[in-house]
């Protein structure tokens, strides 16, 4: 049966299990648009384009499935680079899809017209420039099958007007993507025995678990692995929720504003586990000393890290739950008292988790909010948050027992994402209940958005941390530049205003016996609401690892504010 080429994008996206499309219309993806109209599929309109690949970007990481954008060409294409690069560094599989000029207009520097498969090459697992109608299906199909297989990552496709506009025979069955010849990967049997040799020999071993776990929904299995050889586990910023905070197992965060025990722990173990993360730099700190008396076994399904940052002694390539399945009949159970209950020791009176507890003196602290938010949601809220200390603290604070539970920029470090991705993942996952966590700063950068929850009345809660500075930057303007505040001071709007210019509600809150109940007044209300937490202004996230500093080399929060503590 014949159809235009936008009729058949809409088919396929279908066909495909899309319900929900988040985009920006205009002229050169003005066909298929108007097409959209005739198929089952809620159209979300933002207010940027960036916010787009956002709540995509936020949709599959709530749902595990394929998110979707769509955007004009040139302005359009273009601000849709930063959330792509987002999903990139993160591994999340979203589709986005652009319009362009007409075919033969390429390369004429026609109006809109901007190359935007050269542009986004780097910061996609692959895109598709499609002049025909007729290669438009195998390109969708395709797109979702990179986007959702192996290593998840942005798939860009960019259909030229024409394109859409001109008819042709479609088939979907024809339209399914071809096998690609991929050299078999067996694991070698050599590497099996000798990581399994690793680990029961190991007496001071440490699971690092990475965004691997959640994306590989092997939880469970990491969760059993752990329990039998009884190793403790260390959590990346993206592994948080793949084990539960409350897993008598798992120490928390590693790396720079991990916890302290845990990267005392990492530094003086003889054995990593590394799941499903990259050492990335702000897990490591400086190489040259990172772990230096422990061996390494890196599980990954994506053979370009093993060895890229870390050396290890043995790499194994594959899916994460599939590799540990194999592993696991073969582990020597516990045996590992004396490790656990040293690491237990090392904790003491953690001023991480001691601030939380200082007696209200009229002083509101940025982790009185996230301890309070916890415990008002019983830990069960996603919470999307953004970029900066607001993030480390909702880390630190905020206990996660489920998968896809937290949702947040971690290698690209993209202010501006909480507020769009929250939308992406109410829409995903329209029963759960969804807390934006953000700073002043970041929220201003994508807060049009906010027009967007009302157009979908849309049931989200905001809690903004306003600090009145760019406080991360601000942190490190304090510790390395001589306090010199150079462009950090920030000027914010009345956000309650804002919210009410919105037609959401909002309220202000200065002390810390006034959070607990703005928190239950704002789940009680129908519809969104801002929560402006006016906290601490030079509040700082302990304990920190300088950036290429030593791990253990952590500055610690001063010790009178420690000893005025009770333990939690």
């Amino acid at each position: 049966m014949k159809r235009t080429g936008a009729q058949i994008l809409w088919e396929c996206l279908v066909r495909e299990g899309v319900t929900t499309v988040f985009g920006y219309p205009g002229g050169a993806i003005l066909p298929a648009y108007d097409a959209m109209l005739d198929y089952p599929i809620r159209h979300v309109l933002v207010r940027h384009e960036q916010g787009a690949t956002h709540m995509a970007d936020g949709y599959a990481r709530a749902s595990g499935r394929v998110g979707v954008a769509i955007a004009t060409s040139g302005p359009g294409a273009t601000n849709m680079v930063t959330g792509i690069a987002t999903a990139m560094m993160d591994s999340v599989p979203i589709v986005c899809i652009t319009g362009q000029v007409g075919s033969k207009l390429i390369g004429s520097d026609g109006f809109q017209e901007t190359d935007i498969t050269g542009v986004t090459l780097p910061v996609t697992k692959h895109n598709y420039l499609v002049t025909r109608a007729q290669d438009i299906g195998p390109a969708v199909r395709e797109a979702f099958h990179i986007a959702s297989s192996g290593r998840p990552g942005p798939v860009l496709i960019d259909i030229t007007k024409d394109a859409q506009q001109s008819s042709c025979e479609f088939d979907w069955e024809q339209a399914a993507p071809k096998p690609h010849a991929r050299p078999e990967r067996i694991v070698n049997p050599d590497s099996m025995a000798t990581a399994l040799q690793l680990i029961n020999s190991a007496q001071r071993p440490v699971i690092l678990a990475g965004h691997g776990v959640i994306v590989s929904n092997a939880s469970a299995t990491v969760r059993e692995f752990a329990e039998r050889a009884q190793i403790p586990i260390a959590m990346t910023l993206l592994g948080i929720g793949g084990i539960p905070a409350s897993h008598p197992l798992n120490l928390g965060m590693m790396g720079m504003h991990g916890e302290a025990w845990v990267n005392t722990a990492i530094q003086e173990a003889d054995l990593l586990l590394a799941f499903g993360m990259r050492f990335d730099d702000r897990v490591t700190g400086n190489l040259k000393t990172y772990a230096p008396n422990a061996r390494k076994v890196h599980i990954d399904i994506d053979p370009a890290e093993i060895g890229k940052n870390v050396p290890v002694d043995v790499g194994l390539v594959g899916d994460l739950g599939t590799m540990l399945e194999s592993l696991l009949p073969r582990v020597a159970p516990g045996g590992r008292d004396a490790w656990l209950q040293h690491i237990n020791g090392m904790k003491g009176e953690s001023a991480v988790r001691d601030i939380k507890n200082l007696p209200d003196d009229g002083h509101l602290y940025a982790a009185h909010v996230i301890h309070d938010l916890w415990r008002a949601t019983d830990g069960r809220a996603i919470v999307v948050t953004d970029v900066g200390q607001h993030q480390m603290w909702e880390a630190q604070y905020y206990h996660h027992d489920e998968p896809r539970t937290l949702i947040t920029s971690g290698g690209l470090g993209t202010m501006g994402f909480a507020l769009p991705a929250a939308i992406g993942a109410k829409m995903a996952r329209p029963e759960a209940e969804v807390w934006v966590v953000a700073g002043d700063g970041g929220f201003q950068m994508t807060m049009p958005e906010l027009a967007t929850i009302a157009q979908e009345k849309l049931d989200i809660n905001i809690a903004i941390i306003n600090n009145g500075y760019l406080g991360m930057v601000r942190q490190w303007q304090e510790f390395f530049y001589e306090r010199r505040y150079a462009a950090t001071p920030l000027l914010s709007p009345d956000f309650v205003k804002l919210a009410e210019a919105f037609g959401l509600a909002g309220a202000a809150i200065t002390r810390r016996s006034e959070v607990i109940p703005a928190i239950e007044s704002a789940r009680q209300h129908a519809g969104t609401v801002v929560l402006e937490f006016r906290v601490e202004q030079e509040d700082t996230v302990y304990p920190m690892v300088p950036a290429g500093a030593d791990l253990h080399a952590m500055i610690r929060r001063p010790s009178p504010l420690v000893e005025t503590a009770e333990d939690a």
